[in-house]
């Protein structure tokens, strides 16, 4: 991991060279095998930098494979912030994964070229790209083509199921919560939920489970705008209409949203597919209210933070524009991960310089927690400004402290708790905030 990374939070920032990799030249649409071998290319082409590793299989028994981008790829670092791309969620939505596919190749040759910037991207950051998530559904859309392919098929998986709308409904727990000081973060799963939700959902799940990703992104099409949480709204009683709904970091998924839109050639101009989205941007829920969706899950459940990326008006775009749309996204897609190096990030330690892991970091003024990892590092993403932070473990003492976040690198902040007298063993490290177990909700909380 190099140190001191110091790229501006800026809109648009060329990158360092731009030399033109073989890769590049290979614009066309890749099936299951293809895809699976231009995967391996790259891992062949940069062993030491990439790791190949599948998270599960497809209803149907094809790997979802992740390609991994890190100075030691297979291992976490402590205070290297985890990172990660998800495209084709809908098989008929194909530019995403073709962007990906691209996105891997480029960071390669890139890499090999000496391009100073993705160098340091790679050093600093655990990127893994995830090009296919419903490759079932893919290959049914692949079977019409580009020319022919219905709005819907192949969207969902092979048992014709949306795996954007399969994931727990967490956003009416929190609803409910918000009512009544409960939690605000990492909310439970429903019981017998590995039975609920498609092969595809639960491998994404258990990934999210195994990795303390921080920042990600979700591939789609049909549109071309930069969604951000939440999905769901928070109004039942307002069906066929909108509503905004925002989390309690709707700034900063504002400025992440923006961060894509005006690195991307066409998005921030607003007019695409004959709808007007102001700078390119729009809150999931007052677009439309959408239930069991992935960005807000991974909001909900995970520290990660989550946009929807609605990259092209045709779904299934003909291999002759694949070019365009790739030099139209190409910043975009390297500064929008940049992003993940913003706010604050330290260690939690107790008093003998042990790392203390899921101890929970509140900001004063933002309703949303996050946790630290097994290492005992933590990353909270924060616009420019001064916060107070908190620092809290069952057992410990709370540790605050005030901090100034600049608009260049995260801001380290480490935290020494030290251990709570035994009289205050018993006292819940977070005041006023209810255990799960006495919190009852309402079976009737969702629309459906």
């Amino acid at each position: 991991m190099l140190q001191g990374w110091n790229i501006p939070w800026l809109g648009v920032v060329l990158l360092g060279l731009a030399s033109s990799s073989a890769w590049a030249e290979d614009f066309q649409h890749h099936r299951y095998e293809d895809m699976v071998r231009a995967l391996f290319a790259v891992q062949s082409e940069c062993p030491y930098i990439t790791r190949i590793y599948s998270i599960g299989r497809s209803a149907e028994g094809r790997h979802l494979y992740v390609l991994e981008f890190s100075d030691n790829p297979g291992l976490h670092e402590a205070l290297e912030p985890e990172f990660k791309y998800v495209g084709n969620m809908h098989g008929n939505e194909v530019l995403g994964r073709e962007l990906l596919i691209q996105l891997s190749h480029f960071l390669c040759g890139e890499y090999r070229a000496g391009n100073q910037r993705i160098m340091r991207l790679i050093h600093d950051t655990r990127i893994h790209i995830l090009p296919s998530m419903n490759p079932d559904g893919y290959e049914v859309a692949a079977m019409q083509g580009p020319e022919f392919n219905g709005y819907l098929v192949g969207r969902g998986n092979s048992r014709e199921v949306d795996l954007n709308r399969n994931f727990p409904d967490l956003n009416a727990l929190l609803y409910y919560y918000e009512k009544t000081n409960g939690r605000n973060h990492h909310l439970p799963l429903p019981d017998n939920w590995e039975k609920q939700v498609e092969p595809e959902t639960l491998a994404v799940i258990k990934w999210m489970q195994n990795y303390n990703f921080v920042l990600s992104a979700n591939l789609h099409g049909g549109a071309v705008v930069a969604n951000y949480p939440f999905d769901k709204s928070r109004d039942i009683r307002m069906r066929g209409r909108t509503s905004y709904s925002a989390t309690s970091d709707d700034k900063i998924f504002k400025k992440l949203a923006k961060t894509y839109s005006y690195a991307h050639s066409w998005m921030h101009k607003g007019w695409n597919c004959g709808d007007f989205f102001e700078e390119g941007i729009t809150n999931g829920a007052s677009w439309y209210s959408l239930s069991k969706g992935m960005q807000d899950f991974n909001y909900l459940y995970t520290n990660c933070f989550e946009i929807t990326l609605e990259l092209s008006c045709d779904k299934f775009p003909p291999s002759s524009t694949l070019s365009r749309e790739w030099m139209g996204n190409r910043e975009a897609l390297i500064s929008y991960l940049e992003q993940v190096h913003h706010g604050i990030k330290g260690m939690v330690y107790d008093e003998n310089n042990n790392p203390i892991g899921e101890a929970e970091i509140s900001v004063s003024g933002i309703n949303h927690d996050v946790t630290s990892g097994v290492d005992g590092d933590y990353f909270r993403l924060l616009l420019p400004g001064t916060y107070m932070v908190t620092a809290s473990a069952p057992g410990y003492l709370p540790s605050t402290n005030t901090v100034t976040v600049g608009p260049a690198e995260a801001i380290q902040l480490h935290f020494y708790l030290k251990a709570a007298p035994k009289e205050d063993q018993n006292i819940k490290h977070l005041q006023g905030k209810k255990p799960l177990s006495t919190t009852k909700v309402p079976l009737n909380l969702g629309p459906r």
